[in-house]
């Protein structure tokens, strides 16, 4: 299996988290980092690049040094030098970087001044009031800490959803080709699009069962054996994922992957319904006493309680199997649906491609319209733009426009908003826009209700179309705001203000719940890829997954509308 672009990342980010560790050099540091953004953005295959004979130097960032180091990992699935790292760092303080919120620089000064070196060092420095009075912490980063680790939730190796996608969709690629394979599907949190897993469930129908578990456990993606049978094998791969295979009877497919999909809740309420007619509901398929009635496909298992086939997204026990037989289940949004996306950035700020290279590819994935949306200036490291760029881009636009053909690039800013509510930008050059982004990059840790306050008051601006990645959380590393959404919620309906759907993979803000209760509370959405660079406006599809885990519709989705019922919406 190809290396992935989002292992690479990992180890080079892994390296320069375990550098910054060890108090390196911060030039160095900031290499490796750059390293693994560059690597993140890259639409292309970097082992199919080296295949095809492609220099890695001449990426951005890049260089012959790191280059090689990639090189190393793409043919040996590992690199030494974090090898080297790893060995040398305990492994007590490594974990404590999987704690949110505690990054190396903190790492080394709770190391430094309390000789915090486990997590358990960590959780008493905590709880006896100790964090707070170290330079840079604070009595609130205190409670953060101890809550995450009191929870347990630090322990837990999960992975990004998008981390793992590439991943499986080699190893399915692999274990199709084997002779005599019928099936191989990747089932559980990863089939229901969860924005993390834990590890893969792969189900399987095959001729020479033993032949695929050979061809599984022996994959170069392997770091280890775990077992080994007739029916069943588990490996750890190098990224410590763990996979597991069954080859299941193709008369119990559907029940297997019913089954091993799950969620266990939805599964449960599945199994009492079968209970109350006598059914027996297991992985092997649907029993009347010992006759299997079906079982083949899970269609046949949710025709037996009169139920349409509920969508893999929506298995959660939410209510989906009530509506499921009140017929009221949505038909969930699809990528065919989407007629723009609203939030991208060009290389007049943070991104890598220009208003025209955005259009182009914007175009080749049949949009009518795209917003280029880059930062304002208050987001200095972003090199956001004060009012005269902006103006500036906006005549760009304009001028782009009169030559464009089939598409229309839409005048955007993600303008920030402060921590009073106001805006960083004034009304006069914002309101030259098309569409304004509004956006919280600073000042996380208020409380509900002045942070609620905040939000609402951003939005009383006449200005103001969307409300970008609303509860600000960075999955594993940042929680959310403290919201009032019920408030929210009512706000931004009563404004005429969207909600954003951000769909980075980091980000996927509104979460999925949250999405649901929008969509009850009649708010409409916004999915925005945030891309910055051409090739990953694809990425938007991250943001289609977690819409479908929300109940959400095409006609909840704002950037579904055509370019003239947008228009309408935007002028508020």
């Amino acid at each position: 299996m190809p290396v992935s672009n989002a292992a690479i990342a990992r180890s080079l980010e892994e390296v320069a988290d375990l550098l910054e560790l060890e108090g390196a050099n911060p030039f160095r540091v900031r290499a490796y980092r750059g390293a693994a953004r560059t690597v993140s953005g890259l639409s292309q295959n970097l082992s199919a690049m080296i295949a095809a004979g492609e220099d890695l130097a001449e990426l951005p960032g890049i260089g012959a040094d790191l280059a090689g180091k990639i090189a190393v990992i793409v043919d040996s699935g590992s690199l030494p030098l974090l090898d080297e790292l790893r060995a040398r760092t305990p492994p007590a303080l490594a974990k404590l970087l999987g704690v949110p919120g505690m990054g190396p620089k903190r790492v080394r000064q709770l190391n430094a001044v309390l000789k915090v070196e486990s997590l358990e060092d960590l959780r008493r420095a905590a709880a006896e009031g100790r964090i707070r009075d170290v330079p840079g912490f604070g009595e609130k980063t205190e409670a953060n800490i101890l809550s995450e680790l009191t929870q347990g939730l630090v322990e837990e190796k999960r992975f990004l959803l998008a981390e793992v996608e590439e991943l499986a969709g080699h190893l399915v690629a692999a274990l199709s080709a084997v002779p005599g394979t019928r099936e191989v599907v990747v089932a559980g949190s990863f089939r229901r699009r969860k924005e993390t897993v834990g590890d893969l469930d792969v189900l399987a129908v095959a001729g020479d069962g033993a032949g695929l578990m050979e061809r599984f456990t022996t994959l170069p993606d392997v770091a280890r054996v775990l077992a080994h049978g007739e029916t069943k094998s588990s490996v750890r791969l190098k990224n410590d994922l763990q996979v597991d295979l069954r080859v299941v009877p193709a008369e119990s497919f559907g029940a297997a992957l019913h089954y091993f999909t799950g969620s266990k809740a939805h599964n449960i309420a599945i199994r009492r319904m079968g209970q109350k007619q006598g059914l027996k509901v297991n992985e092997y398929g649907v029993f009347r006493g010992e006759e299997q009635i079906a079982g083949a496909d899970e269609a046949g298992i949710y025709a037996l309680f009169g139920l349409p086939e509920i969508p893999p997204e929506l298995r959660e026990d939410r209510g989906e199997i009530a509506a499921a037989a009140n017929q009221t289940l949505p038909e969930l949004i699809t990528v065919s649906d989407l007629r723009g996306d609203l939030h991208v950035h060009s290389s007049d700020s943070d991104g890598r491609s220009s208003p025209a290279e955005l259009a182009a590819a914007a175009q080749a994935l049949g949009y009518a319209y795209l917003a280029v949306t880059d930062h304002s200036k208050r987001l200095g490291v972003a090199r956001g733009l004060d009012a005269k760029r902006l103006r500036a881009q906006i005549r760009a636009i304009d001028d782009l426009n009169g030559a464009l053909s089939g598409i229309v690039l839409l005048k955007g800013c993600e303008v920030d908003i402060l921590e009073d509510g106001s805006l960083d930008l004034p009304d006069d050059v914002l309101g030259e826009l098309d569409v304004v982004v509004a956006a919280v990059h600073s000042r996380f840790d208020l409380g509900p209700q002045q942070q609620t306050e905040r939000f609402i008051r951003a939005m009383d601006r006449r200005c103001v179309n969307i409300l970008a990645h609303p509860t600000g959380r960075l999955i594993g590393r940042r929680k959310p705001c403290e919201l009032d959404l019920e408030k929210l919620f009512a706000a931004a309906r009563e404004r005429g203000v969207a909600l954003e759907l951000n769909a980075q993979p980091a980000r996927l803000d509104l979460p999925d719940i949250h999405c649901q209760a929008a969509r009850e509370a009649g708010v409409v959405i916004a999915i925005g890829s945030d891309a910055h660079a051409a090739g990953r406006l694809g990425d938007i599809r991250h943001g289609l997954d977690q819409a479908r885990r929300g109940w959400l519709a095409a006609a909840d989705v704002l950037n579904t509308r055509p370019l003239t019922e947008l228009k309408r919406f935007l002028a508020r």
